[in-house]
């Protein structure tokens, strides 16, 4: 069983780094498809690409190191059932356990290992990431411009095109520049039937010569007056320096959910959820003010009402406007009227009226305080619920490594003979499965519809169910399975 168990380990890191290497690369090239032209014409230095391009890695290990390593078990057991080497040790008695504990052991140290990096690595590159993506933002010497938009790219102008023709370069036709306001508060528009666009000093600097138009100014400071000029050719220089490349303080930025560590984040459920608790006993006192029952079963107005502390026609009276009052006054004879209600006994009817219109506003006002402290409990509870979503996603997909190890033993050694391009189209559909069920469940636990445990930790209960039928499954050794019963029939057929 030693060199057997060897084998095993011996047959795993090759196929899980050919996988891991291949799905990285093409993680990379999805990235890069997407992101190259973002990241071109903005000046930036080679070191600041590469790094951002390093900080993107994370997330793509994230999810690379699980399918590669379903990739390797399919592989590794799939070659063992090839070797006829499972034939012999199923003939021999030895359960299936015992054949696979060492992957499971393997798949133990993954977890522990996509743990660390899932809650401590992971959100720190993110942030990073985010970081250099903020200044890279900030980074605008292209200066591309669209028919028919004004370009605010270039500090105190905005620039706006009619027409660029697609034959030409850098020419434009109908162009409007609006300079910023001066220090005296004056603005000036300049309107050419056509420019030219010229760079200068490696792109430092941009001219625009402008053909055929008029500069409208407004003087602004102690005289207020309109002028006006014409011009064959204008020219005007902009500045493209101080739009380059910059890096800022990475502590400058707000951590969010996906870049906050795990022990950061569980502190901050620790707080809202103390805040949620002192908002619903809020709520909760602020409604008994309300004099109606609450969930903690405290007497109110009801109670009151029914050990005749309040008369009944008080309190019919809590939700009326005055109007309704005015036009329902109390007939003669009535508890109210006669002065018999002991709350508003020996009050004329105006009066009455007037001590019942002061209760209802001050019940609205009781009653919107207590509405608003159970809103910010609830937003509280959805930030909190937001932090464990997060939370359990990242312990989910470091536990998928070892849920994997379910489905990857019995269904590699059901496939002795698959090649490459089954065992990837197996793989891709299990971790597809598991992929979609984790986002769907994230959404949906986001919205409050799932509890966040349940929304993260449904797809390693599906993935871990089928796998476990398939260990048993695989362990019971049925009759269309037994390599013994299968050379017995196959020797009965030759000798009939």
């Amino acid at each position: 069983m030693k060199r057997l168990h060897w084998a095993i380990l011996r047959a795993l890191p090759l196929p899980f780094f050919a996988a891991f290497g291949t799905l990285m690369f093409l993680l990379l090239m999805q990235f890069l498809i997407k992101w190259l032209p973002e990241l071109v014409g903005r000046g930036l230095p080679f070191g600041a690409m590469a790094e951002l391009i390093a900080y993107s890695l994370a997330y793509m290990v994230t999810l690379a190191v699980p399918m590669a390593w379903l990739i390797a078990q399919l592989a590794a057991f799939g070659k063992l059932a090839e070797s006829r080497a499972y034939l012999v040790v199923k003939s021999a008695g030895v359960p299936l356990w015992r054949l696979a504990w060492p992957a499971a052991l393997v798949g133990v140290f993954l977890v522990l290992g996509m743990g660390v990096f899932n809650n401590i690595l992971l959100p720190e590159a993110n942030y990073r990431m985010n970081a250099l993506w903020r200044d890279i933002s900030t980074a605008r010497p292209a200066f591309a411009l669209e028919p028919g938009v004004f370009y605010t790219g270039v500090d105190g102008y905005a620039i706006r095109a009619d027409a660029i023709p697609p034959d030409s370069t850098g020419v434009l036709v109908g162009v409007t520049v609006v300079e910023g306001r001066t220090s005296g508060g004056g603005q000036t528009v300049l309107a050419a039937e056509r420019a030219t666009i010229q760079r200068e000093y490696g792109g430092q600097r941009l001219t625009l010569l402008l053909e055929n138009g008029q500069a409208h100014a407004k003087r602004g400071g102690g005289e207020d007056r309109y002028e006006r000029l014409a011009f064959d050719r204008h020219r005007v220089a902009f500045d493209l320096g101080s739009l380059g490349f910059e890096r800022r303080d990475e502590a400058s930025g707000a951590r969010s959910d996906r870049t906050m560590l795990t022990s950061e984040m569980l502190a901050v459920i620790d707080s809202l959820d103390a805040q949620v608790r002192v908002r619903a006993d809020s709520a909760r006192a602020t409604a008994l003010r309300l004099g109606r029952p609450v969930a903690s079963g405290a007497p109110g107005l009801d109670s009151l009402l029914a050990s005749g502390a309040v008369s009944p026609e008080a309190y019919a009276f809590r939700d009326r406007s005055p109007q309704d009052l005015e036009r329902t006054a109390p007939e003669a004879g009535s508890p109210v009227a006669s002065g018999e209600a002991p709350l508003l006994a020996g009050l004329d009817a105006q009066t009455r009226r007037s001590v019942v219109a002061l209760a209802q506003d001050r019940t609205r006002e009781v009653r919107s305080t207590a509405e608003a402290a159970a809103s910010s409990a609830q937003w509280e509870r959805q930030r909190a619920d937001r932090y464990r979503v997060e939370v359990y996603k990242k312990n989910s997909i470091a536990l998928a490594c070892l849920v994997f190890v379910l489905v990857g033993v019995p269904l590699g050694l059901a496939i002795p003979r698959a090649g490459v391009g089954v065992i990837a189209t197996l793989s891709v559909f299990i971790f597809l499965f598991y992929w979609i069920s984790l986002v769907q469940g994230e959404k949906l636990a986001d919205r409050g519809l799932l509890p966040p445990w349940l929304g993260m930790w449904a797809a390693n209960v599906i993935i871990g169910i089928i796998g476990a039928y398939l260990v048993a499954r695989e362990a019971r050794d049925p009759a269309w399975r037994d390599p013994i019963a299968t050379l017995a029939g196959l020797a009965k057929r030759r000798k009939g």
